[in-house]
C-alpha cells in the first residue's frame, strides 16, 4: 500500500487530497499543528502527524516512509509583511523538498496561477504554462512568495534532488473554502451583489476536488516530472450564474446589480490609492487582479493537464457552488 504525506491538510484544496487519495485505498498521513482542531481528519481514515513546516525534525519524522508528498500549506493573506511569506512559502517549501529527498518521495507543489503577472496574463489568450513568467511588482507578495516557491520545487527536480511536478490553480471553491466563498457569501447576505458589465464573463474558478484529482494524476505519471500544470477550466461558469447558484446554496434571494466596468475600474483605482497612502502596497497590489476576476474573462487554459494527465473533472458549477455556500451557512463562525 503506498502511503502519502499532505501538508495543509485541513485546508480546502489539502483535505481533497486526502478524500481523493484514501478513495483509492491508499493510505494519508497528514501534517497538522494542532492534533485537536484537526480531529475530524481521522474518521476519513488520515493518521495525524503534529508537527510544522519550520520545524525539521517534525517533518522529516512526518515524511519517514511517505512515497508521496503533497504540499499545500501556504501563507495566503499576512497583510503587509514581505517576511512571512518568504518565510513560509519559500523557507517552508525549501524544507518539504529536504523532507521529500531524504524520504525519497515524489513532491507535488500546489502552485499557484499567481506566478502569472496579473498584466500579462491578459496580454495573450490563453495562458498557458509555456506563458513567459515576466517580472512581478515589488508589492506583489503572495504571488513573489508563490513563484520563488515553485523555482526552489522545480530547481531541486532539475538537479536530481528529487522527482516532483507543480499544479497551478486559479480561484479555488468547495467545501471548507476560507477565501473565495466566505468573502462571496458576506456580501450577498446584504441581498446585492455587484455584476461588472453585468455579470456574463466567465469566472476563473475551480472546484477544489478537480484540483485534487490533478494533483494525484501529477503525482501518478512519470512524464510529469519537472513541469507544471495549469488546473483553471473545469467547467465555464459566468459571474451571474455564480450569484444564481450561490443564492440556492444560501437559501436566498440575492439580486445581481449591475456596474458599468468605467465605475468599477474608477473606484478600484480609488481604493488602491488610498490604500498606498495608507502604506498597504500589498492590500493595493491584490485590487487589479480581485477587479479581473469578475470583470475579465478566464484567460487560462488547462489543455496540458487534459492531455498530459487525462484530467477530466465531475463537479459541475451548479452541483459545487450550492453545496460550497450552503456548506459555508452551515458552519460559517460569523
Amino acid at each position: 500500500m503506498t502511503r502519502a504525506l499532505v501538508t495543509g491538510a485541513t485546508g480546502l484544496v489539502g483535505s481533497y487530497i486526502v478524500e481523493r487519495v484514501l478513495a483509492d485505498d491508499s493510505s494519508v498521513r497528514a501534517l497538522v499543528r494542532d492534533a485537536g482542531a484537526a480531529s475530524w481528519l481521522s474518521p476519513l481514515g488520515a493518521e495525524l502527524a503534529v508537527g510544522e513546516l519550520l520545524d525539521a525534525e517534525s517533518l522529516r519524522r512526518a515524511a519517514a516512509g511517505c512515497d508521496t508528498i503533497y504540499h499545500c500549506a501556504a501563507l495566503i493573506s499576512a497583510g503587509d509583511d514581505w517576511s512571512s511569506f518568504r518565510r513560509m512559502n519559500g523557507d517552508g517549501t525549501r524544507a518539504v523538498v529536504d523532507a521529500a529527498a531524504q524520504a525519497g518521495a515524489r513532491l507535488v507543489h500546489l502552485s499557484s496561477v499567481a506566478v502569472y503577472d496579473d498584466s500579462a496574463r491578459y496580454a495573450a489568450a490563453p495562458t498557458s504554462e509555456d506563458t513567459p513568467l515576466t517580472p512581478l511588482t515589488t508589492g506583489s507578495y503572495y504571488a513573489r512568495s508563490k513563484r520563488e516557491a515553485e523555482e526552489i520545487v522545480m530547481d531541486a527536480h532539475a538537479r536530481g534532488r528529487l522527482w516532483a511536478t507543480a499544479v497551478r490553480p486559479t480561484v479555488i471553491y468547495g467545501r471548507r473554502d476560507r477565501q473565495f466563498v466566505p468573502r462571496a457569501a458576506r456580501v450577498m447576505r446584504t441581498g446585492f451583489f455587484p455584476l461588472f458589465g453585468g455579470g456574463h464573463t466567465t469566472m476563473s474558478l475551480v472546484h477544489g476536488s478537480a484540483v485534487a484529482d490533478g494533483a494525484v494524476r501529477a503525482a501518478r505519471t512519470g512524464a510529469a516530472g519537472g513541469r507544471a500544470y495549469n488546473l483553471t477550466n473545469d467547467f465555464p461558469v459566468t459571474v451571474a450564474q455564480m450569484v444564481r447558484y450561490a443564492s440556492a446554496g444560501l437559501d436566498r434571494v440575492v439580486r445581481g446589480v449591475p456596474i458599468p466596468l468605467s465605475l468599477a475600474r474608477a473606484s478600484f483605482s480609488a481604493l488602491a490609492q488610498a490604500l498606498r497612502v495608507a502604506h498597504r502596497p500589498g492590500l493595493a497590489e491584490q485590487l487589479p487582479g480581485a477587479l479581473n476576476a469578475f470583470a475579465r474573462n478566464n484567460p487560462f487554459t488547462s489543455e496540458r493537464a487534459r492531455r498530459e494527465l487525462g484530467w477530466s473533472p465531475t463537479v459541475t458549477p451548479e452541483v459545487g457552488i450550492p453545496d460550497a455556500f450552503a456548506w459555508w451557512k452551515e458552519h460559517r463562525t460569523t
